[in-house]
């Protein structure tokens, strides 16, 4: 049988496996780093956290996006792993839900020391990538996650946390989601007093998920450079969740950097009106829509075969990218897979192992091993050191900030 991971023999194998192996080559030398990834939530969902039910040593291929070998195949050097909990859970249940997927991501670092290293900072990243180890850094997604208190957010930094999307799917308090109707307008007082004591940590501002309104306001606020840990174009495929052109023209000025997903609905316009219809249909069956369990993809599964799901490829998505390099510059650009957060994965992008898949393709529209190195590798370990170089800079100047939400937008509750 022929794997399904290795060019076909049709006419042109020849000059796909050409391209692939370079595709492997440039990643031995520069290898992804991914932005997003929510194995954690996984294994909080599959299995209770209990990594002896789903060691990821071991092949977990129809369980989960994610292992160890397949990160191998694919190339990963360096993983953001997503400590992300559900908007629904508020208050502490969010904190007290965030700090267990933290201890997940550290459970997980300890137990496979040969081949993740925590990672820190930029320079951390390149001491993993020098040992041969996949550099493991986390993102909090949603500012749920803090409860309204800068201090938690601080002690999510202490905790190795480095970046935070500023909302999930819902708005919060201070600050507008891009799939939920306006709220405070972007970001509320408090809202850009979250980006300023990030900014003063070295704690990346992440605005997937946020409204455009919002990413302008982080934008005009931020001194140091922002990241998309996992959006596409919306001039590509029109859906909120992606950057306009005009936030990518201004990636530039600020230094930072959009990181392309590959979640269909999000890239493929064919696939976001089926989603719609697809999300309806689980929630008329009890399930929460962004559940991949398996009696929930049961689900799915029977939908589907009413109405058959359009396929993203490999294409597709070097479609946004050829978009977001144009727009925004090839230094600023970059890959959030968004694997294990998705019930469905592009053809040719199954899993983490199909990297080397979507590199051949860019080579075969004419990017430069240059400018591949960046995208995989240089363009996120540059934004994270920037990240780091404000930080001190703005460190010097001003101590923690002890505002809250009730001071600076009033009592909301």
């Amino acid at each position: 049988m022929t794997n399904p991971r290795e060019p076909s023999e049709s006419p042109g194998a020849p000059e796909a496996a050409a391209a692939l192996a370079e595709a492997r080559s440039l990643l031995a030398e520069f290898p992804v780093v991914d932005g997003h990834n929510d194995l954690p939530w996984a294994l909080r969902e599959k299995a209770g956290y209990d990594i002896d039910r789903l060691d990821i040593a071991a092949d977990q291929t129809g369980n989960l996006h994610t292992d160890i070998a397949r990160l191998r195949a694919g190339g990963v050097g360096a993983q953001f792993w997503s400590v992300y909990v559900r908007a629904d859970m508020a208050g502490d249940t969010a904190v007290s839900a965030t700090l267990e997927q933290i201890d997940c991501v550290r459970q997980l670092i300890a137990r496979y020391p040969a081949d993740l290293r925590a990672a820190l900072t930029a320079a951390d990243m390149e001491a993993a990538r020098a040992e041969g180890r996949i550099a493991s850094l986390m993102g909090a997604e949603g500012g749920h996650s803090i409860n309204n208190s800068l201090a938690t957010l601080r002690a999510l930094y202490a905790l190795g946390v480095r970046y935070m999307t500023l909302t999930h799917n819902d708005n919060i308090a201070w600050a507008d989601s891009a799939t939920d109707e306006p709220g405070v307008g972007g970001l509320s007082p408090f809202g850009h007093e979250v980006v300023r004591e990030m900014n003063r940590l070295g704690m990346l501002v992440d605005l997937s998920h946020v409204a455009a309104t919002t990413m302008r306001a982080a934008l005009d606020t931020s001194v140091a450079p922002v990241v998309f840990s996992h959006s596409s174009a919306r001039a590509v495929c029109d859906h909120p969740r992606n950057i306009p052109d005009d936030v990518l023209e201004r990636l530039p000025g600020n230094g930072g950097v959009a990181m392309a997903t590959f979640v269909p609905k999000f890239v493929l316009q064919a696939a976001v009106d089926w989603t719609l219809a697809a999300d309806d249909n689980m929630r008329a069956h009890g399930f929460h829509h962004l559940d991949t369990t398996p009696e929930a993809m049961k689900v799915h599964a029977a939908f589907e075969e009413t109405r058959p799901r359009p396929i993203a490829t490999v294409s597709t998505v070097a479609d946004h990218l050829d978009h977001m390099r144009e727009v925004a510059g090839v230094d600023h650009i970059g890959i959030g897979g968004d694997y294990d957060g998705t019930a469905f994965t592009p053809s040719g992008l199954d899993d983490v192992s199909g990297y080397p898949n979507l590199i051949a393709e860019l080579l075969g529209r004419g990017w430069s091993r240059a400018d591949l190195a960046k995208l995989t590798w240089g363009n996120a370990v540059r934004v994270l050191g920037a990240a780091e170089d404000v930080a001190r800079d703005v460190g010097a100047r001003r101590g923690p900030s002890i505002a809250t939400l009730d001071q600076l937008d009033g009592d909301v509750r």
